[in-house]
């Protein structure tokens, strides 16, 4: 979740996490890493009650509200705990890892029946769930949606993992024959790979999908949508709901929006989402610390709001008593890192030199230290499976000055050798940690130029235009689902993500044969260890080519109003406060 996704993905720093990609996806792992405060167990639940104005105090815009294209871990979470629902879903306000990442039915009847080598799948649609315009919820509405992502001129930014599965015939240049809804170029091969018989679908892909009823539980791309509905890229900002809420007019791109209840939705059919709050408001554009200023004072609708911004560093001693009480600190299922942009960093000494001048302890440190960050040896989150730790890495993340001048000079490069850091601008502690970074860069022999975008600007989209004059790009990213397979293709699969228009969730521009063999091959080896060891050496292939600069894994450190009860956060692949449960003092 680049940043889940999760995708996912797509989620997914402490100064920025709260909007990296999940993969979530945004997206995040089954471990300790997305599960409760890291200091003990989640916070004791008490008889929710309805009614009241929930209030989100958010910095970072939202960029996507289109389902096919949200992958921020925290949209995906709070859109699919509101407007959007699917066949599955994780259940809401699980305290437990295992329950947390066990997908439950939503709109489906059951959670899918796979054949025999899960290269097809089935869901059979409930009866009686409907949009917010009382028409029902049909089953060509989420062979619909799904359409939507081959549009890749158009629904952007999104997980894009069902280009690579579902059973269409290739171009010549590798990316799928079916072009999207729009044009309805290859429209019969796509009507081929996923059917609708009455209220049964069934999607074939190319390659068996074991785990796709957690891809779709992670991720809002296998969502429906009404194509009546659909105004392509006009329809970014716009929700159609089939959930609990609805939107109260337009959503502010710079002050964000209201969310109010949704009569077409039924609360007996619907046995996940509780929608205790009567309605729920998302101001967005607060600076960090003003944000956490407010939740400090607890006055007024202040003491109803919770917020994925952290508690920076400055604002720690202020973090005693009854305040303490009402802050939580978990570990995160977000890794950041850099990436070179290959476009203009050819040299792979140039790139070493990068790697081995990174003070990730440095960085780590301005971002808060152990409450809310730790030096990454890898891209991947240590706590999903299969993770091994880098030796290019140390565990203290100091950088190597000395061998990093030395692969300069081999380089044979002009020195100073430029460089632009692309990164979005945070905290007054983000601010320290990309100083830390130019400090060390600029030791070096690198010239570094500190190129922050406003997050209030979208930064996602800015860095996926493939000719970007970055030299070295920020991202962040958790599994979208507890595997390797939804960090490492997202990421650097270059036949799902470099298009004329977009470079997907490879803001580097990175493109390896090798490697794409490697993890077609990974993809399909049914067993899990021997896949797990396949899948560290494409990640050491892409460490090998400096295809990123690991930096730091996240933890979250989060405070929420003296009125907010059945506060959790979610166990699944995020770690975001868990909009399915929470209710308030009445």
């Amino acid at each position: 979740m680049g940043t889940n996704r999760k995708r996912l993905v797509a989620a997914a720093a402490s100064m920025v996490v709260a909007v990296g990609l999940a993969g979530c996806g945004g997206g995040g792992s089954d471990s300790e890493s997305n599960s409760g405060p890291s200091e003990g167990a989640q916070p004791e639940r008490t008889e929710a009650t309805k009614g009241g104005t929930l209030y989100s105090l958010e910095q970072a815009v939202t960029e996507h509200l289109d389902p096919q294209r949200v992958y921020v871990g925290r949209d995906i979470s709070n859109l699919g705990r509101t407007v959007y629902r699917s066949w599955v879903t994780f259940p809401a306000g699980a305290t437990t890892e295992e329950e947390g990442a066990t997908p439950v039915p939503d709109l489906a009847t059951d959670t899918g029946t796979p054949n025999e080598d899960a290269s097809q799948w089935q869901f059979t649609l409930k009866d009686g769930p409907k949009w917010q315009d009382g028409q029902p919820i049909t089953c060509e509405d989420f062979k619909y949606g799904m359409s939507r992502t081959f549009a890749t001129d158009v629904i952007t930014g999104g997980p894009n993992y069902i280009l690579g599965y579902l059973d269409i015939p290739k171009d010549s240049d590798g990316s799928p024959a079916y072009k999207g809804p729009y044009t309805g170029e290859g429209q019969d091969l796509y009507d081929q790979a996923v059917t609708c018989d009455g209220n049964t679908i069934t999607y074939r892909f190319n390659k068996p999908w074991p785990d796709f009823n957690l891809a779709i539980a992670s991720l809002r791309a296998f969502d429906p949508y009404r194509q009546d509905q659909d105004q392509g890229d006009k329809s970014d900002l716009q929700i159609f709901s089939n959930g609990p809420y609805k939107l109260d007019g337009e959503w502010n791109e710079d002050t964000g929006g209201t969310f109010v209840r949704n009569d077409q939705w039924d609360g007996t059919e619907d046995t996940i989402r509780q929608a205790n709050p009567d309605s729920i408001v998302f101001q967005i554009g607060i600076e960090a610390e003003t944000v956490i200023d407010r939740l400090i004072a607890d006055s007024g609708d202040d003491a109803n709001a919770i917020s994925t911004r952290n508690i920076t560093p400055a604002q720690y001693p202020q973090i005693t008593g009854d305040v303490e009480a009402r802050a939580t600190n978990i570990v995160s299922p977000f890794t950041n890192y850099l990436l070179p942009n290959f476009n203009r960093i050819t040299n792979v000494k140039v790139r070493e030199a990068l790697r081995l001048a990174t003070n990730r302890a440095a960085y780590s440190g301005a971002l808060g230290g152990d409450k809310a960050s730790v030096p990454a040896q890898s891209i991947v989150n240590p706590n999903v499976p299969g993770y091994e730790a880098d030796s290019l890495y140390s565990e203290d993340g100091n950088p190597d000055t000395e061998g990093a001048k030395q692969a300069l000079e081999e380089s044979g490069e002009t020195l100073p050798y430029p460089i632009k850091l692309t990164y979005p601008i945070g905290s007054e502690a983000s601010d320290k940690a990309f100083a830390a970074l130019k400090a060390s860069y600029d030791e070096a022999g690198f010239e570094t130029t500190l190129d922050g975008l406003d997050p209030s600007g979208p930064y996602y989209d800015t860095i996926q235009k493939p000719g970007s004059d970055s030299d070295l790009i920020w991202g962040g990213w958790g599994a979208d689902w507890p595997s390797i397979s939804t960090v490492i293709p997202p990421l650097f699969d270059s036949r799902i993500n470099l298009t004329k228009n977009s470079n997907g969730q490879d803001y580097g521009n990175y493109k390896s044969d090798e490697v794409n063999s490697a993890i077609d091959a990974a993809l399909v080896e049914p067993d899990i260890d021997t896949a797990n060891g396949m899948w560290a050496d494409v990640n050491q292939q892409l460490s090998d080519d400096v295809a990123y600069i690991a930096l730091d894994n996240t933890k979250f450190y989060y405070l929420h109003g003296s009125n907010v009860e059945n506060y959790v956060n979610s166990t699944s692949t995020s770690g975001y406060p868990d909009l399915g449960v929470i209710s308030l003092k009445q």
